[in-house]
């Protein structure tokens, strides 16, 4: 099973969307057909995002959105991030991701800013950085399966 890191800005997404790769991203993890990376910068991150203004347009309403994200929550494989490894990304906010994927060892940070993460002073080559879209082509590939992301 692939070990992702799931970048707050395709919850946003796959809460605001209709459907989409960002939406079909976060149900393959609810489906445990990935595993999620959590750690607890991008904890406090999710908790923030979900009570954001722009996310109240979703079609859930605030105690959905929490009971979506406390589902996720309970799929992620919890990982402790002891060594800050500082890849001097353009957003000083998204190093805690990079850093979170190599000590939870993760494959793939899934991201809707694949620009930001490319730019970094230090590179991990075995930890590739792809959109939702781009994630759910290798995955349907490598996989074989069907993530029903038209539902």
């Amino acid at each position: 099973m692939e070990r992702i890191v799931v970048d707050t800005n395709v919850i946003v997404s796959a809460l605001l969307g209709g459907g989409g790769a960002s939406r079909a991203v976060l149900r393959l993890c609810l489906q445990n057909r990935c595993q999620p990376v959590m750690g607890e910068k991008l904890f406090y991150e999710y908790c923030d995002v979900i009570g954001r203004p722009v996310v109240s347009r979703s079609p859930l309403i605030r105690s959905e959105r929490e009971e979506l994200l406390e589902a996720f929550l309970s799929g992620c494989s919890w990982v402790s991030v002891s060594f800050l490894w500082r890849p001097n990304l353009s957003d000083e906010g998204d190093n805690h991701v990079v850093e979170l994927a190599v000590a939870g060892m993760a494959d793939t940070i899934v991201t809707n800013n694949e620009r930001d993460f490319v730019r970094g002073e230090l590179r991990f080559d075995a930890l590739r950085v792809e959109s939702p879209a781009t994630f759910l082509g290798r995955w349907r590939k490598q996989y074989g399966h069907d993530d029903d992301s038209n539902s």
